[in-house]
């Protein structure tokens, strides 16, 4: 039997965080929206908590806290009872990682602090209105995502890869070409139940059409000339596990149809052989605009209801301006090149950039500098850019907010922008965030920490959550 949520009504929601100032903060607007904090200090006095207390129907869960029980283990231990409540994720440090984990294990939701009461308001509702028996079961742990980045528009990409990453729907991922379709590919893979399987990409685009059915399907000995030896096909190789179908928009209309087959049969015919059934998880991807393929009639309308069951959008990175940098140095440190690092001038000449090659380009600018700059440095020459500054701007000449070192620049800029947005806003805050692609929370909080609390810049508050205590979110 499932625990009981309540509805509208009163409710017992429970407070997990290990600081007193936002666990009071939280407790004062959950009593202003008519429910009943429950507070604990640790994951050990949290599960206590419920285990104790059956009528608990939401739980507001910090990611970070002492004690050797964090916020992950205490989600996957409620995820893991016969009558789980609801549980949102609530962290100052969120990353691609802990996003697609959290709503791999069933959570709710994952929000970064402080969260403020409009969002608070919108969270419980959809919390309190939700039937704990249909919340997945936790599955087992997984390993860490390439996914990077933190912009709003990647974030929902983390959400979107964490719930569907256990299912064996068909994904369809969509995005420009470099976006990373296939690093979102494997991250579904890699987060999924079926990761102890094998993942086997393949390109369809880069594949002669006299040849894909043969990649796809495997052939017999002797089946055609040239077949000197059995094939099973990526269908069978990736039996147990997933296959990743990229650049699918350009897969010849007769492979289309049986493709199609193939998706609603779950068994495939190897060219010479008889039917074998398979158990795959298929992935497809595609830089085309597949419903306007499908109006030109380049490709079937019913394999494109086939595939898009679950549909996630990359963003080009043209969209995820918070993302360059730490991108970039994610790319500098993995490929090895020791104590390098971004300067001033190479941080502006990557923001002023505008990346047609998407994540890709910036991955392969990101290499040849680590390779040819000779100092520790990397300066705006070393990345090889063509000079396209900004408007009004002499080429080579650096702003005055890029003096000094990289997350003072970084600092600057936010500052620049979030004034920028307050104005062009009429100091609606909750426009403004949506204006920068970023979720009011995280805005309320950059607002205190740059000291915008202006009337002139912001006519439109929206209350938040008190938090007298709030710590940096870096």
């Amino acid at each position: 039997m499932a625990r009981s949520v309540t509805g509208p009504a009163r409710a017992r929601i429970l407070i997990v965080d290990d600081e007193p100032a936002l666990r009071e903060g939280l407790a004062e607007t959950v009593c202003d929206l008519g429910h009943e904090p429950v507070l604990a200090a640790s994951g050990a006095e949290a599960l206590a908590r419920v285990a104790a207390d059956p009528a608990i129907a939401a739980v507001l869960l910090d990611l970070r806290m002492p004690g050797g029980i964090d916020g992950m283990a205490v989600l996957q231990r409620l995820r893991a009872g016969a009558q789980p409540p609801p549980v949102a994720v609530l962290t100052a440090y969120a990353s691609a990682e802990n996003t697609i984990e959290a709503m791999r294990l069933g959570a709710y939701d994952h929000l970064t602090k402080p969260v403020g009461r409009a969002e608070l308001t919108e969270l419980l509702r959809g919390m309190l209105s939700l039937s704990a028996s249909t919340v997945p079961e936790a599955p087992g742990p997984a390993p860490a995502s390439a996914l990077i980045g933190s912009s709003e528009a990647m974030r929902r990409v983390q959400k979107a890869v964490g719930l569907a990453a256990d299912s064996d729907a068909t994904v369809l991922l969509q995005g420009e070409t470099g976006t990373g379709k296939e690093v979102a590919a494997r991250a579904l893979h890699a987060f999924g139940r079926r990761q102890g399987g094998p993942f086997v990409p393949v390109n369809c685009a880069a594949i002669p059409a006299d040849l894909l059915e043969s990649e796809l399907f495997g052939h017999l000995r002797g089946a055609f000339t040239g077949a000197t030896s059995d094939r099973p096909g990526a269908f069978r190789e990736a039996d147990g596990g997933t296959l990743f179908l990229d650049e699918i928009g350009d897969m010849p209309p007769a492979m289309q149809a049986k493709i199609l087959r193939v998706l609603q049969e779950r068994v495939v015919t190897p060219v010479g052989g008889r039917p074998a059934p398979v158990t795959v998880r298929v992935v497809a991807a595609t830089h085309r605009d597949l419903p306007r393929l499908v109006a030109e009639g380049g490709f079937r309308q019913d394999l494109f209801y086939r595939l898009n069951v679950v549909p996630i959008t990359l963003p080009p990175l043209r969209e995820r301006l918070a993302d360059i940098l730490p991108l970039a140095e994610h790319f500098l440190s993995s490929n090895g090149a020791g104590q390098k690092r971004l300067g001033a001038e190479a941080a502006a000449a990557l923001m002023r950039h505008p990346w047609p090659g998407n994540v890709r380009e910036l991955r392969n600018v990101i290499e040849r500098a680590a390779v040819l700059a000779r100092g520790a440095v990397i300066g705006a020459e070393d990345l090889g850019l063509p000079e396209t500054g900004a408007s009004g701007e002499a080429p080579g000449v650096v702003p005055a907010w890029l003096d000094g070192d990289l997350p003072g620049a970084v600092a600057r800029l936010e500052e620049a922008m979030i004034r920028r947005a307050l104005h062009a806003t009429g100091g609606n805050r909750a426009r403004a965030a949506k204006h920068l692609g970023i979720q009011r929370q995280l805005l309320y909080a950059k607002i205190e920490r740059y000291g915008l609390r202006d009337p002139a810049l912001s006519e439109n508050p929206t209350e938040d959550v008190p938090n007298p205590d709030a710590r940096p979110l870096d």
